[in-house]
């Protein structure tokens, strides 16, 4: 059994990001990744994927991401600048640990992958991202459809739909960014929970940033923030999906009640048939490492203090890069610096308050 200060646990943007701090607050630190190479959640990205915001305005610490050949950055791009950054830095990351439970040990936490072994540790960053939680909403009959189904986390490119009657359900930008290039080969019928709300043209994740920070302000602040009440949600209007509503594809319907054996029903009795469901209805934190220790609540999240950074109900752990609830704009590459700053901070501070690790303890 090793005995370390801090454990990292992911080893995507959010673990990166923890590491760039880590490495220069004196602790002793591991990072353990499922992942077989670098890159966390971003490796299992569709090819065509883009970012909605330049290199500048996508790095995590440290070191700006270098200038891309298109403005946005492609997942190619992403994932050679994370696995440039953790050889810049010499983070030590040990990868695949698959950690498959945390719990307390005295006045220390036992991490223990599934492999067998174990790091006893005076605290915690859980940064495990969503994409191995996918969320799939139940409807009447969803096991009686024999079409094919494929969430958004597996969907890698249009081809294999070719040809094909497709239904994209839901409405984010994964959702319109994947109908954008299903619909070039398949006959495509989006399904939305509500009407897709879009932002101008001119808008991209520059724009969302400024209004994420405008916001983490306010609350450091205790102020009401002086920014838009709507789109951080709305969809981003990238080159794909701009070219999708000079097509006239952006239009949606609502979901249906029932599936059927061939398709789907609606609510006034009519139907439709398909042969493929592709469901872009987003992520929960991946946390079922966490669930031996209590801290998972009933909203598939932990509650946090307001810093948004450490748990309540267990102060030696820090959940890290999940989203709004764990930060404004947490879950992206250029939110994330603001918290693992934090996260690290605190974490000093509070190993500075805990015994002296001891070798076999």
């Amino acid at each position: 059994m090793d005995s370390i200060d801090v454990v990292v646990i992911g080893g995507g943007q959010a673990g990166l990001a923890a590491g760039y701090f880590l490495r220069r607050s004196g602790l002793s630190y591991v990072i353990l990744d499922a992942e077989t190479s670098p890159g966390g959640a971003w490796q299992h990205a569709w090819e065509s994927l883009h970012l909605f915001s330049p290199a500048g305005w996508s790095s995590i610490p440290g070191w700006p991401m270098p200038a891309t050949r298109e403005p946005y950055p492609s997942q190619a791009e992403v994932l050679n600048y994370l696995a440039c950054y953790e050889q810049k830095y010499a983070l030590p990351v040990i990868r695949p640990v698959q950690v498959e439970r945390i719990s307390r040990s005295g006045n220390r936490l036992l991490v223990e992958a599934d492999d067998g072994r174990q790091w006893h540790t005076r605290a915690v960053i859980s940064a495990t991202g969503t994409w191995r939680h996918p969320y799939t909403p139940g409807y009447e009959g969803l096991d009686a459809f024999g079409g094919v189904q494929l969430h958004s986390a597996h969907y890698r490119h249009p081809e294999p739909f070719s040809g094909m009657r497709v239904a994209i359900i839901g409405g984010g930008n994964s959702g319109a960014q994947i109908l954008a290039e299903v619909s070039k080969v398949a006959e495509t019928t989006w399904i939305t929970q509500r009407e897709p709300a879009f932002l101008p043209d001119d808008v991209d994740g520059r724009a969302l940033f400024a209004r994420a920070t405008e916001k983490w302000r306010a609350q450091q602040e205790g102020r009401v923030p002086d920014v838009p009440q709507d789109g951080f949600g709305d969809i981003v209007m990238v080159p794909p999906v701009v070219d999708a509503r000079h097509r006239g594809v952006l239009v949606s319907m609502t979901p249906p009640i029932r599936f059927t054996a061939t398709g789907m029903q609606w609510a006034d009795g009519s139907e439709r048939n398909f042969d493929a469901a592709i469901w872009c209805t987003g992520f929960r934190p991946a946390l079922s490492h966490l669930e031996g220790l209590g801290l998972v609540n009933a909203q598939d999240r932990i509650d946090v203090d307001d810093t948004k950074v450490r748990s309540v109900a267990e102060p030696s752990v820090w959940p890290l890069g999940y989203g709004d609830w764990n930060g404004a704009a947490s879950a992206t590459l250029i939110g994330v610096t603001r918290y693992a700053r934090e996260a690290v901070r605190q974490i000093s501070d509070y190993v500075g308050s805990v015994s002296p690790l001891s070798s076999g303890t």
